[in-house]
Order: structure tokens, then C-alpha cells, then sequence
């Protein structure tokens, strides 16, 4: 059985790999990689998020995906009060059947958010991504239909498939975003944000040159709410489509202050996400000294339930935001 899902998984890379780019469940814990506007936007002098996915544990390696960045805020002594300019730099690994294809990116992020008061708690603001990308394609790793035999599968069989260029491709991408966010009070916080990527469609495919890839468009919000001295909602939710596939997650979680200190506060995250039509998200989070750890396993749902014995995968966020003494405190998206 895995050894025919992983020959499905390699079909689907080689015809259709223009479909869908590397994604998170915990899509709140990777900023940069879900809207350029997100850069520097936050509270603090600078951050670091990393993320790691493992999809499918029931297929060897199916997808594994890894990612970090860092990002701050520039020209603070420059521009108005409550104005924010970030940049941001952050690079993605993900890896696909086996490690048959392999994709690495690097990216520079640049955004600017304008206060629209003047306590700088709702502002609006646009960011603009730049990307190199490298992806290899290791065909020795991947099986196909004519080698499908009544006794199994046969790698010495001939495929069929003329990769090009050994395999390798590189090409620059770029990535676009706007993201509104806003405070009625100064303690909770709520946003909405548009994200565009791939907007030149770069070409990508290794057995011919007439395919791109598509554009991913994302729209998204959240917000945090306090309801109590010691308690907050967090609350976030995602539509993205790309190409004929589409998902919307949606979901939440409790936090509980546990030190009764809002400046450095520890707080325990318990919680969850749907994956509409695919999957349930159980999370559990802790934030210590200013480090917020995720963990989230997806439950499949969908009919894959039965090949995956209803494992979806594993994936862990770690955000460290450097906060000074002085820092203001102005309400920003948390992750």
C-alpha cells in the first residue's frame, strides 16, 4: 500500500506539479510565508519564526517541509510615529515522495504600514516579496505506470519520461500583500489581510516548457480578545486557491496567562483548526520569555482517511519576538 501511494505521489509531482505550493496548518506561525504585508509587523525590535511540517507519516517522506525567517522594523527615528517599514529575510525547504523533488527558497520581504490614528492601534499597510527558487527533480526516485507489472513494480522498466535539464530549474518569483490591522481598545487586536504569490507565473516543469506556475491568492484574518484578566481568544482563518485547488481553515484557541505578567507573559494555548472537507487540527501552544512553541497533528477526515490511517501530520512553530524594555505596545497581529 505505501509503496503504491508513493508511486501516486510521484504521478502527481511530475503532471502536476504547477497545482499547489508547500502549506502549514499552523498558517498563523509562518508570517512571511503567508502575507509579505506581515513583515516587521508586530510588537518588538525583531523576530524569528521557524516552522517544520511532516505530511502523510504513513508515506515515507511524503511531504516535509521546513521553514525560518527574521524580520524587523527599519528607519524607526525616520518615519511618523506609529508608521512601521520591516524587512525580512526567510528561506523554505520542502521536500516531496521520498525526497524525489526537492524545493528551496529564498526570499526578501519589504513592507510599510501607515497609522490611521494617532495612537498608531489601526493601521494599513503593503508589503512586496522577491524570491529565489531552486527546485531538483531526482527521477531515479520516482515510479511510474509503465513500470507497473502483474509482480510488482519494476524500476529498470524505461518510464517513458524525458526530464529536462537534468532535472534542475531556477527561476525568481515575486509575491505581493495588504493587510489591515486594528484595536477598538489597545488590548485586542483584529486583521484582514489580501496576499498575491507568483505573480510573473514563473515556468516550472520538467518534461516540457509550456507549464507556469499558478498564482496563489489568500485571503485571511484573526484576531486575540481578551475575556477575562487571565484569559484571551485567538482566533484565525484562511482561503487560498491556487490553480483547480482551493482549502479554507478555520479555528481557534484558548490562552490562559498563567503568571499573571502581561509584559512577559507565560501563557498555555489549547485549541484547534478545521481543514474544510480534510482534516482536524488539534494545537497546543506555550509562550515563555517572549518564545511561543506550537504543536498541531492533522486528524484526516477526508477519504484519503482509509491510505493514511486517518494521519495527516505533524507540525511544530516556534516565534521568538525580541521585545525591549521600551517597547510601546501597540497592538499587532500574534502568531
Amino acid at each position: 500500500m505505501k509503496k503504491a501511494l508513493l508511486f501516486f505521489v510521484s504521478i502527481a509531482i511530475v503532471v502536476l506539479v504547477q497545482a499547489q505550493d508547500p502549506h502549514f496548518s499552523q498558517f498563523f506561525a509562518s508570517p512571511l510565508t503567508l502575507n509579505p504585508a506581515f513583515t516587521g509587523k508586530f510588537d518588538g525590535s525583531w523576530r524569528l519564526a521557524a516552522n517544520h511540517r511532516d505530511q502523510w507519516p504513513s508515506i515515507p517522506k511524503a511531504y516535509v517541509t521546513t521553514s525560518a525567517s527574521i524580520d524587523f522594523g527599519i528607519l524607526k527615528s525616520k518615519i511618523p510615529a506609529g508608521d512601521v517599514f520591516g524587512i525580512g529575510i526567510s528561506g523554505l525547504s520542502d521536500q516531496s515522495a521520498n525526497a524525489a523533488l526537492k524545493l528551496n527558497y529564498g526570499s526578501l520581504s519589504l513592507s510599510y504600514h501607515k497609522s490611521l490614528d494617532a495612537d498608531g492601534y489601526n493601521t494599513i499597510g503593503a508589503g512586496f516579496q522577491a524570491t529565489y527558487s531552486s527546485a531538483f527533480l531526482d527521477q531515479s526516485k520516482l515510479l511510474f505506470e509503465q513500470q507497473l507489472t502483474q509482480n510488482g513494480f519494476d524500476p529498470s522498466i524505461p518510464s517513458g519520461e524525458t526530464i529536462t535539464n537534468n532535472g534542475h530549474q531556477n527561476y525568481v518569483d515575486f509575491n505581493a500583500g495588504l493587510l489591515y490591522s486594528g484595536s477598538s481598545n489597545g488590548s485586542n487586536n483584529y486583521y484582514l489581510g489580501f496576499s498575491i504569490y507568483h505573480i510573473n507565473k514563473p515556468s516550472l516543469s520538467f518534461i516540457d516548457k509550456t507549464w507556469n506556475l499558478a498564482s496563489r491568492m489568500t485571503v485571511h484574518g484573526g484576531g486575540s480578545f481578551p475575556v477575562s484578566d487571565n484569559l484571551s481568544v485567538f482566533t484565525s482563518a484562511i482561503y487560498q486557491m491556487q490553480n483547480k485547488a482551493s482549502e479554507l481553515v478555520l479555528g481557534g484557541a484558548l490562552s490562559a496567562l498563567v503568571n499573571g505578567d502581561e509584559t512577559n507573559p507565560t501563557s498555555v494555548y489549547i485549541g484547534s483548526w478545521l481543514r474544510l472537507n480534510d482534516a482536524i487540527i488539534p494545537y497546543v501552544g506555550l509562550e515563555i520569555n517572549g518564545f511561543r512553541i506550537g504543536a498541531s497533528y492533522d486528524i484526516n477526515t477526508s477519504g484519503l482517511k482509509a491510505a493514511t490511517a486517518s494521519r495527516g501530520g505533524s507540525e511544530f512553530s516556534l516565534i521568538y519576538i525580541h521585545r525591549p524594555t521600551e517597547v510601546k505596545g501597540i497592538p499587532c497581529p500574534r502568531f
